[in-house]
């Protein structure tokens, strides 16, 4: 494989989300491409002996960048780019406060040029919309907070 078109790429990317590996690095004459996920492990703090520092050192918690969800939420059921309209120019599918019916369609996912209606799997109110149009999302990352009716 010498050259790797945006497809190929978006492919591979695909194949390794859905995967149990956690790295994966490729590398040729042409290109290199490194992708790495994160588990979600933690490690265990280390205890070291060491000199004791005349001031006292803070530590501070991750920074995590995922959205702690209370409620149910809506799911992103593949990786692609989020749009919350039909186009630029039309009214978003739906509002935070709108009651949305099973099956009604609630977003557009853009995966590999292909345009997906999602639609909701259960009557629900939206609380919070987590996205915004044209950002990346992942499989299984929440695209709305609601509350199931």
């Amino acid at each position: 494989m010498d050259l790797m078109d945006i497809n190929n790429i978006k492919a591979l990317v695909q194949e390794f989300d859905a995967s149990t590996l956690s790295k994966l690095k490729i590398t040729s004459d042409v290109f290199s491409i490194e992708l790495e996920k994160n588990v979600g492990t933690v490690a265990a703090p280390v205890m070291m002996s060491a000199p004791v520092a005349s001031a006292p050192v803070a530590l501070e918690a991750p920074v995590s960048s995922t959205p702690i969800i209370v409620g149910d939420s809506i799911l992103s059921p593949m990786v692609g780019t989020f749009y919350s309209a039909p186009s630029p120019d039309s009214a978003p599918f739906v509002k935070v406060g709108d009651r949305v019916k099973k099956g009604q369609v609630v977003a557009i996912l853009e995966a590999m040029k292909i345009m997906n209606e999602l639609e909701a799997e259960f009557d629900c109110e939206i609380l919070e919309i987590l996205k915004s149009d044209g950002q990346a999302v992942e499989y299984d990352m929440p695209l709305y907070t609601v509350k199931k009716l």
